[in-house]
């Protein structure tokens, strides 16, 4: 049995899989985990608050693992391009997105064309919910990627996994929310939310997002945000209610 994400030799338990990496795939963690910490290293002062999610912060890799960097604090999105810049990161693309009317917008910096790096920045500032979000999916900073640390998080196909010497455990969360809060020190709303949305996601199919907007070359997150803002009711009462 192979799993995406997964070592090659899984075995299964009463309720859970355990799953141990082999060679190939330590390599491709150290791999995408080295491109990670450059790019912190390249964030300047704000390198030091960013966090990786995702699998790259859990260590469940495959070839199809993108990099999912946040800088969870609303911070000028000027002057992170004017660091990535200064370094040779020129960004391919820039989106602004909403996920729901009464989330914060975020910028998103893609540096490759293929968007498998990227940079996340709330374009006003989160609720605790969405800060859960990326913690409820396992978040590293870069002094964990640097001691070779990975943290425990869930997938998309909700299931915890818990990191081991030899590769990790792999478990369900539905009907163990408080104990899976707890694990990954979160509350059990931000748990059972993600189970309502993902379990609806996969009876009805994947929904839009209330908002997104390309950031063309030349103009500002800032400046497509104000403009959008001045014509979306919705988006002004938010921007104004995070003020």
């Amino acid at each position: 049995m192979t799993r995406r994400g997964s070592g090659p030799k899984p075995s299964r338990l009463v309720d859970s899989l355990s799953v141990t990496y082999d060679a190939s795939h330590w390599r491709l963690l150290k791999s995408i985990r080295e491109r990670t910490i450059s790019i912190f290293g390249v964030l300047a002062a704000w390198g030091n608050g960013a966090l990786v999610h995702g699998s790259v912060a859990r260590g469940d890799v495959d070839e199809k693992s993108d990099i999912d960097i946040l800088i969870p604090t609303s911070v000028s999105t000027q002057l992170v391009e004017a660091q990535l810049a200064s370094s040779g990161n020129i960004p391919y693309s820039r989106e602004i997105t909403q996920a729901t009317p009464k989330h914060s917008p975020k910028a998103h910096i893609y540096l490759d064309l293929e968007r498998t790096a990227s940079i996340t920045i709330p374009l006003s500032e989160f609720r605790r919910l969405e800060l859960e979000f990326y913690k409820f999916g396992g978040t590293a900073s870069i002094e964990d990627l640097r001691r070779g640390i990975r943290r425990p998080g869930c997938t998309k196909m909700l299931s915890l996994i818990q990191p081991t010497e030899y590769g990790h455990i792999e478990s369900p969360i539905v009907g163990r929310e408080s104990e899976v809060a707890r694990l990954l020190g979160v509350s059990s709303d931000i748990v059972r939310e993600r189970i309502r949305v993902l379990t609806r996601r996969d009876t009805i199919g994947r929904t839009g997002v209330f908002l997104k907007l390309v950031v063309p070359e030349g103009a500002s997150f800032e400046e497509v945000l104000k403009s959008e803002a001045e014509s979306n009711p919705a988006l002004r009462r938010t921007l104004r209610e995070r003020q």
